[in-house]
């Protein structure tokens, strides 16, 4: 091997690399064609359900050439792609909670790729409210939002119950489900014996509980809107630190103290992506369909409905009681059932449901995640 070699190979890296900007920027165009005829069609812009199908015909055909990129990788790089060409289309805008930095950030990243118009969002309440007026805005209304993101799920502290409230009252629809790995930094422009408040939102103190016991027990615990307005806050006393991600690190300007400081080294939070008027997503075969369900005051109501889901066939991957807020002691229920809300079966099952039931709002149906 000889320096000959190595510029040899660099030219061919360059050659390669121009191809592939002259290919990519053909894909853009092709795009946008797209995008006028879906627009003069009354199609939506955005459509998941395709993106998904693209990801696995990509990943296949790299297996069946034994590429040497990873599954993962080949997903990453196109997940950018797509947003490139759907940014092109029409750009789209995302409404998450604020402020920048948060892991709903990071979900709405890791779905949409890069290439959005971000609005961070200082409560879950005002990300509904800003998709919902989507419905009533213009494509120009800067105060709407095409998509929201919204945490639903910890594997640790469980049921963001606030946020299912909050779906359940809304004009808004979930059209896609986000599985994110959790990761906690504590965050800090002041050395670990000497932090005294430590800022972050409530789900992700209680995710570091066991280390924030064995190494800062007398550190005072704050609760704030998101982990992002923790990193925000730590800025500005000295002795205060946060809980949230490396990028908020950055974005602060924190020096990471500890990492990985969550008690389950297997921490994920589920995430809805929530629009006013998603774009059917047909049944993929791995689908979810999200309930809520009131049942009479009576003994073996909530029996009633399960067995209905059992005749049907239907599994439940997560059932959870909240107050009406109606009357006192009156209870809601929310579920997940394993099916898409056009599958013969829960068609049935939901007809049915309606002689065991007060009241029923089927929040959405979409693919699960990972699917």
């Amino acid at each position: 091997m000889s320096q000959e070699n190595l510029a040899a190979e660099r030219e061919r890296i360059d050659a390669i690399d121009t191809e592939i900007l002259r290919l990519l920027n053909q894909r853009v165009e092709s795009a946008v064609r797209v995008g006028h005829i879906k627009e003069a069609m009354g199609l939506p812009l955005h459509d998941p359900s395709r993106e998904r199908i693209i990801y696995e015909r990509l990943r296949d055909i790299n297996t069946q050439a034994q590429g040497r990129l990873p599954a993962v990788a080949v997903t990453a790089i196109y997940r950018e792609i797509i947003s490139a060409c759907r940014n092109a289309e029409h750009p789209t805008k995302v409404a998450f909670l604020g402020p920048s930095g948060t892991n709903t950030q990071e979900a709405a990243v890791q779905y949409f790729g890069s290439a959005f118009i971000a609005l961070p969002c200082g409560t879950p309440d005002e990300v509904c409210a800003v998709v919902a007026r989507s419905a009533r805005s213009s494509n120009t209304d800067k105060e709407g939002a095409d998509y929201g993101v919204l945490a639903i799920e910890n594997s640790i502290q469980g049921i963001v119950s606030a946020n299912l409230d909050l779906l359940a009252n809304s004009p808004v629809t979930i059209s896609a489900e986000i599985e994110l790995a959790i990761h906690h930094c504590l965050l800090s422009n002041t050395e670990l014996g000497r932090i005294t408040t430590i800022y972050s939102h409530e789900h992700a103190l209680g995710q570091c509980r066991n280390w924030l016991t064995n190494h800062l027990p007398g550190a005072t615990l704050v609760p704030v809107t998101s982990t992002a307005r923790g990193a925000e806050m730590a800025t500005q006393e000295p002795g205060a630190a946060a809980i949230s991600s490396a990028i908020a690190a950055n974005i602060y300007g924190l020096q990471i103290v500890a990492s990985n400081i969550e008690d389950l080294s297997n921490n994920k939070t589920r995430f809805f992506v929530i629009a006013a008027e998603p774009p059917p997503t047909p049944p993929s075969g791995r689908d979810k369909t999200s309930l809520a369900f009131q049942v009479p005051h009576k003994p073996g109501a909530l029996v009633e409905v399960l067995n209905v889901f059992q005749r049907h066939g239907i599994n439940l991957s997560m059932i959870q009681s909240r107050p009406s807020r109606q009357q006192a002691w009156e209870y809601r229920f929310f579920a997940d059932l394993q099916a898409h809300r056009d599958d013969p079966s829960l068609k049935a099952a939901l007809k049915e449901l309606q002689d065991h039931t007060v009241s029923v709002k089927i929040m959405g149906s979409y693919p699960e995640a990972n699917s």
